[in-house]
């Protein structure tokens, strides 16, 4: 049975080392290469050195925080209804607001742009408004699939005991919902965060810029400029692995967290 499956993760397999793996290593091998092929860390003094690229760096890392932040406002009390609220076809109702991701990106931005315009007039005027706005939309079912999935996973008799004990809605959210969802929270930072420091059509379609990590990637990469291109490449690499990271060490405190609580209902404590 062992043999069987692992036949069957060869293509996967296969796949993930093609697609995945090589070009990453590629990628590596120039970022920590210099024009005669030999080892250097230059390019990372040059990136660290270049206000251009620091400046993209924190203009991008701003963009998208406040993307994030935004996406995460919006998205938390959305799930939180459709997984708790009275809805006999919730299904249905998250299939509503996912249906956006099914028309092509571009078309969805300049629709956004079309509508801006009206109420604008110039769209110069607003630019930062106007970016993570559509971000912002673009981005926003990212953040409610893993949130919902999140809440609607919480055990119903952990919120009712906690009510028994007399803890009141509030105490229950913040304490409990909240704390116990973070993990979705956190996949749906994962998957905006990151996209947004290097989504440079947005700000192309906007108001004509690209003042973006995505764009200048792409400036390098156009000019031949591999080495340069790379080292930025691995830089936001490191950046997702960080926030990989401290969401896997977060899911394991959650983990510990719920045995714990497991625990003292065992005990009789809750």
């Amino acid at each position: 049975m062992k043999d069987t499956r692992s036949r069957l993760a060869l293509p996967y397999i296969l796949y993930m080392v093609v697609l995945v793996v090589l070009p990453l290593l590629v990628i590596c091998y120039y970022a920590f290469t210099g024009e005669d092929g030999k080892f250097t860390m230059e390019n990372f003094f040059h990136f660290f050195q270049n206000r251009k690229a620091i400046g993209t760096l924190v203009y991008s890392l701003v963009i998208a925080l406040f993307t994030t932040a935004a996406c995460l406002l919006l998205a938390y009390p959305v799930a939180y209804i459709l997984a708790r609220g009275p809805f006999s076809k919730a299904g249905v109702l998250l299939i509503l607001f996912v249906m956006p991701m099914w028309i092509n990106f571009t078309l969805r931005i300049t629709a956004l742009k079309e509508v801006l315009s009206l109420f604008e007039g110039n769209l110069a005027f607003h630019p930062f408004f106007n970016t993570i706005l559509c971000m912002t939309y673009d981005f926003l079912p990212f953040m409610i699939m893993p949130l919902y999935n999140a809440i609607s996973k919480i055990d119903e008799q952990v919120l009712e005991a906690a009510a028994d004990l007399g803890a009141k809605p509030r105490q229950i959210f913040f304490r409990l919902i909240v704390p116990m969802s973070m993990p979705g929270v956190l996949s749906g930072v994962s998957m905006v965060f990151l996209p947004a420091m290097t989504n440079y059509v947005v700000l192309d379609m906007v108001y004509n810029s690209t003042f973006i990590m995505g764009s200048l990637i792409g400036s390098y990469f156009s000019a031949y400029d591999w080495h340069n291109g790379a080292v930025i490449s691995v830089i936001l690499l490191l950046v997702f692995g960080i926030s990989a990271f401290n969401s896997k060490a977060s899911k394991k405190k959650s983990a510990k967290r719920e045995a714990f609580k497991k625990k003292l209902q065992e005990k009789g404590a809750v």
